[in-house]
């Protein structure tokens, strides 16, 4: 089986996954109140970037373990996200079912980070 091509990290599933997952993390604390600014939203907002930022940075260090080390930070940060839309539902910010429905695409992100770290192991493995 043929390897994929990749330009650069934009092109990884994950990181389009977690560009997703930012974007509407943006869009939802915009509607949070004036006093959650540096609170949660901030929590948020920063949890959200540092997935997409972690895999990229990973990506450009050219060693397998450096990239597994990245793309496991980014998945502490997906997991952080997960605690935080719990304070959020909490807190009445966030509707329950809308909740529930953002931990599923970031478990779906979770997942497909983790088919991503299996896939570096085992080229690490072959080099």
């Amino acid at each position: 089986m043929e390897e994929p091509k990749y330009d650069d990290f934009r092109d990884l599933r994950v990181w389009k996954q977690c560009q997703n997952i930012r974007k509407t993390f943006w869009d939802l604390c915009k509607k949070f109140p004036g006093e959650e600014k540096y609170r949660l939203s901030d929590q948020m907002i920063r949890a959200s970037r540092s997935s997409t930022a972690c895999i990229a940075e990973g990506y450009g260090r050219y060693h397998y373990q450096e990239n597994i080390q990245f793309c496991r930070q980014s998945r502490g940060s997906l997991y952080e996200l997960i605690d935080h839309v719990g304070v959020g539902v909490e807190c009445d910010y966030v509707d329950h079912k809308y909740g529930e429905s953002l931990i599923k695409e970031i478990k779906t992100a979770i997942r497909t980070l983790n088919g991503y770290i299996k896939y570096l192991k085992n080229r690490k493995k072959t080099k």
